[in-house]
């Protein structure tokens, strides 16, 4: 072969090969439909976990579950969302007397959720009445729609937590709120 035609070759496969990946990129970004998208969406901090959601800061406490090592997550909001998705927030605190970290088992055991490191992505909500069990939202890219990159807490430390999973139907509006490591509660949906 000569190098004339070696070097075309060459430069012809370099751009078939973005091509191609210029059309894997548009297709991921593109949704073609009309997708309904929630309302309400979860911004992310600058150290990359994200940040408390709306509905956060009301002083009502719905439940307060007890985790291990003096964990206490203080659940304060449970909202139904326009676009079809429940957040619920609260607090997560430091009730012991030794600095310490969420369970890396308060994440679940899916590949997809453990991947992306520390969150409340185990958390589900359970429909007693409708005999269904809701698991944590997730993004395109696999992250679950929760409070990620949980920090070491002090002793007496607590941060803002969210959570969001889709919605049951309206009829529903007690559930049952379940976190690995963490004792379950009964909580009421508002909206």
């Amino acid at each position: 072969m000569s190098i004339r035609f070696t070097g075309k070759a060459r430069k012809g496969m370099v751009a078939l090969t973005v091509a191609a990946g210029l059309a894997v990129g548009v297709a991921g970004c593109g949704g073609g439909g009309e997708a309904k998208k929630p309302d309400t969406s979860a911004s992310a901090s600058p150290n990359g976990g994200s940040g408390p959601s709306a509905q956060e800061g009301t002083d009502e406490t719905l439940a307060e579950l007890k985790g291990e090592d003096g964990l206490l997550l203080r659940i304060t909001s449970a909202k139904r969302d326009a676009g079809g998705f429940v957040t619920v927030g609260g607090e997560l605190k430091n009730d012991g007397a030794q600095p310490v970290r969420l369970s890396v088992r308060a994440a679940g055991d899916e590949t997809e959720i453990i991947r992306h490191g520390s969150s409340l992505g185990g958390a589900t909500l359970v429909d007693p009445g409708g005999k269904k069990r809701y698991y944590v939202l997730r993004d395109t890219d696999g992250r679950p729609l929760t409070t990620t990159g949980m920090p070491r807490l002090k002793a007496g430390d607590s941060i803002p937590v969210f959570m969001q999973f889709p919605a049951p139907p309206t009829s529903t509006t007690d559930v049952t709120f379940q976190l690995p490591t963490f004792a379950a509660a009964t909580i009421k949906i508002s909206g």
